[in-house]
């Protein structure tokens, strides 16, 4: 049964944000200061907020109502959607949307939502910030490399080419250095021992740290394997259908590309992944499928870690559990 009084769910965009209110009904506000007040205003006492992670656009929101006492849920955008297929809706509104949000609040055990810190919303922008600067800095490799190849090349061009490489090199290391000075501040021991897993890079340690809060946001590794989106999903029915074996793809997908990059290091420098990786290939599993079980065993290792508080050992027999 739901304790709630009323379960709402949101529907947020860039100008605006739809409200579905069980009892209440439909509603919209402004996506602003003013707009977030309103809505607060016409909360009920035991209300429970929905709404779906869309990037920038519901953080303010959750983040608003969260400091002010609102129980707030933010739930994955795949698990609506699939909900909503469920439902065979056939129309797709803003306002349609929120209703189908507000269901799931309902109907679902949904977790309920921790402001960030300060220092985690810092971090969090910061891999954002990293993340476009690697993109152009690509773009601009790419350009300098496709000028090269011309033969006859502009001075000019390859000239104001080099010189904004040069800028994003020097952002991107000033940037990455103020990341690993806010979170030393709060969690040295900590990246200390995740970095002492071989595989585990400095970044993909950081990133760790950060969206997990330190690792106090799981109780277990299953639970921090499903969030990341490892978690390998089975396609079989009856005799006729054999699906490939594939990751759930529900959860951080930025996490999930860093373990991925890590298993190809992880597979030949620890012990624990690279047995993995030999067992599932040598039974004739396809290698992709194999480095996701080496991210999952990466994973499982870093939690481990994390929670016991002991550096890597190759030996460390308690990596295995969940």
């Amino acid at each position: 049964m739901n304790k709630y009084n009323e379960t709402f769910g949101v529907d947020i965009s860039k100008d605006v944000f739809d409200v579905h209110g069980s009892s209440s009904g439909h509603n919209q506000f402004k996506n602003d200061e003013k707009g977030f007040k309103t809505f607060l205003k016409s909360l009920p006492q035991q209300a429970l907020v929905v709404m779906e992670a869309t990037g920038y656009y519901h953080y303010r929101l959750a983040q608003f109502l969260y400091k002010n006492g609102v129980e707030v849920s933010v739930v994955n955008p795949l698990s609506v959607k699939r909900f909503i297929q469920m439902k065979l809706a056939k129309v797709k509104t803003d306002k349609s949307d929120a209703k189908a949000i507000c269901d799931y609040g309902l109907i679902n055990d949904v977790p309920l939502y921790n402001a960030l810190t300060e220092v985690q919303s810092e971090c969090l922008q910061l891999f954002r910030l990293m993340d476009s600067y690697i993109k152009h800095r690509t773009a601009t490799k790419n350009k300098i490399h496709g000028e090269e190849t011309l033969g006859i090349p502009s001075k000019a061009v390859f000239r104001s080419l080099k010189r904004n490489k040069k800028h994003l090199d020097k952002e991107l290391a000033a940037t990455e250095e103020r990341i690993l000075s806010l979170v030393k501040k709060e969690q040295q021991h900590q990246l200390t021992l995740l970095t002492s897993i071989p595989g585990i890079g400095m970044k993909t340690a950081l990133f760790l740290i950060v969206v997990t809060d330190g690792f106090s946001k799981f109780e277990n590794a299953s639970q921090l394997c499903s969030y990341v989106g490892i978690t390998p999903t089975i396609r079989e029915s009856g005799s006729s259908v054999r699906g490939r074996s594939r990751i759930s793809k529900v959860g951080n997908k930025k996490l999930r590309n860093l373990l991925f990059l890590c298993s190809f290091n992880a597979c030949k420098h620890n012990k624990g992944c690279r047995a993995i990786y030999e067992r599932l290939v040598n039974k004739g599993k396809s290698k992709k499928l194999a480095l996701i079980a080496v991210a999952n065993k990466l994973l499982r290792q870093a939690f481990a870690i994390a929670k016991s508080g002991l550096p890597y050992d190759q030996e460390f027999v308690s990596v295995l559990k969940k």
